[in-house]
C-alpha cells in the first residue's frame, strides 16, 4: 500500500482507497493500545472508576489482534471506542478548560474514538475469519 503522498506502482494499487486505510486501521494492534494509554493518562489520577472499565477492554482487543483474531478484535475495538466516546461526549467542558493539557488530551482521545469507531466497524463488517485450527486435539 503506497503512503498517501507516493504515486501507486500499479493499477491494483491505485484502486485502494480511504476504506483500504480504514480496514487497515481497523486491524492494526496498535491503536486500541494507544486509546487504552490515553484514557488511563487522563482517569487514573484522580481514579475515576467507570472510565477505568476501558482500557483493559482495550488491550485485550490488541491482545486478540496479535493473537489472530482480526475481525473480532476489531469489532471490540469499535463498540468499546464508541461507548467511551458517547460517554465522554456527555461530560460539558467549559470553553477556557479545552485549551489545557487536559483538555488536549481529551480532545485527541475523543478524536481516536471516533476513528477507532468508524475503522474498526469497517474492519469487522468487511473482515473474514480464517479457519481457526485448535490448539489441542484437533485435526
Amino acid at each position: 500500500m503506497p503512503m498517501p503522498g507516493e504515486l501507486p506502482k500499479d493499477a491494483e494499487q491505485a484502486k485502494q482507497g480511504l476504506f483500504s486505510y480504514a480496514k487497515a486501521w481497523g486491524e492494526n494492534p496498535l491503536p486500541p493500545m494507544l486509546l487504552a494509554t490515553l484514557i488511563t493518562a487522563q482517569h487514573l489520577r484522580p481514579f475515576q472508576t467507570i472510565p477505568m472499565l476501558f482500557p483493559p477492554i482495550l488491550v485485550f482487543s490488541s491482545y486478540l489482534n496479535v493473537q489472530g483474531f482480526k475481525k473480532d478484535s476489531a469489532g471490540l475495538m469499535s463498540a468499546w471506542s464508541m461507548a467511551y466516546f458517547v460517554l465522554a461526549r456527555r461530560r460539558q467542558v467549559k470553553l477556557g478548560q479545552k485549551f489545557t493539557a487536559r483538555g488536549a488530551t481529551r480532545g485527541v482521545t475523543m478524536g481516536l474514538c471516533a476513528v477507532n469507531a468508524v475503522a474498526g466497524g469497517w474492519a469487522y463488517w468487511k473482515g473474514n475469519r480464517d479457519e481457526i485450527k485448535p490448539l489441542v486435539g484437533g485435526k
